[in-house]
């Protein structure tokens, strides 16, 4: 028997089974065509055999670690959530794919990752949570910079020269991307009628986070809470292909089996996580120390005696 392909996702939070746009769709996308997968859900991207998430590993092509590939070699096992489209049908999927990555997805970004208020008392406060220790005291902030150059990367270098009229405007792109949105699904189930296909995929992974997330500064988000029709476009997925596997399980759920489950998925890479965050704590430990004057090299003429330099597991155990 052919061993399954393995999906490597962010674990899940608010309600949704991930928290991670490019994770949720794969997920999704997975859900609907029935794609013998083996999910691991974490908190460490290194966990990943790419260092990064979404990832698939495959016994084809090897690791896959973009969206768009690990569904279209989902596509390439017969796993195809548009066989039965249209040639219509099919260059409105990309038309919207293509809508949604340029008015909508940038928009999540600066709302989740930018916008001050969000990042500090949502985005963050829920990576540091579920991060381990210590990888979550830099990998947030390590995020947070990826984030914000792939924005410059979309929006152009001067972005945050006149930040506040390019939010205004793109804010005001997405509103119109998401009415629009909302125009087309009408009150269809999906999109294209009774069946879902990968641009119902594409359009709840970028709807649901942003409807679920409890976020302080929510612009975006109540514009598309207006939108009744997408709202239920939303909650419908989730009931129908996610009833227990968002953020919680349900309390009748057996945790054990998924615990154990968890242990031996993550085996191959226990050691060299292990072995990685003793290295980076010890490196932050002592980088901080020296930074704040804890630790410091004192030079002084040969033989002179004089005050030793305070013990860094004292002053570290008062700084906890």
């Amino acid at each position: 028997m052919a061993a399954p392909m393995e999906l490597f996702c962010w674990a899940g939070g608010w309600g949704l089974p991930s928290v991670d746009p490019g994770c949720l769709a794969v997920l999704t996308y997975a859900r609907f065509t029935g794609a013998p997968l083996k999910v691991h859900k974490v908190t460490n991207p290194w966990r990943s055999p790419s260092g990064c998430l979404p990832a698939l590993k495959t016994k084809e092509e090897g690791v896959l670690s973009q969206m768009h590939q690990i569904i279209t070699h989902l596509r390439k096992q017969q796993y195809n959530a548009d066989y039965d489209l249209s040639a219509r049908q099919g260059a409105d999927t990309l038309a919207f794919v293509s809508l949604l990555e340029e008015k909508l997805l940038p928009v999540l970004i600066h709302t989740f990752w930018v916008d001050a208020k969000n990042y500090v008392e949502h985005t963050r406060k829920w990576y540091a949570e579920a991060i381990p220790f210590p990888l979550n005291f830099f990998l947030p902030n390590r995020m947070h910079k990826q984030h914000l150059e792939r924005l410059q990367l979309i929006w152009g270098e001067s972005c945050l020269e006149d930040e506040e009229e390019l939010e205004k405007e793109m804010y005001h792109e997405a509103r119109e991307c998401l009415t629009l949105l909302s125009q087309r699904l009408g009150d269809q189930k999906f999109f294209f009628g009774d069946s879902p296909a990968s641009l119902d995929a594409f359009v709840f992974s970028h709807l649901a986070p942003l409807l679920k997330a409890k976020l302080p500064n929510g612009k975006l988000q109540q514009h598309l809470k207006s939108l009744q029709n997408l709202c239920d476009f939303c909650s419908s997925i989730l009931s129908l292909y996610f009833p227990w596997d968002g953020g919680d399980a349900p309390s009748s759920a057996p945790k054990t089996s998924a615990s154990e489950g968890t242990e031996s998925e993550e085996e191959p890479y226990k050691r060299r996580n292990q072995i990685l965050s003793v290295l980076v704590g010890l490196a932050a430990m002592i980088g901080y120390a020296f930074l704040s004057g804890i630790v410091s090299i004192q030079r002084g003429p040969p033989g002179a005696a004089g005050p030793r330099p305070i013990a860094m597991e004292e002053e570290e155990e008062e700084e906890e």
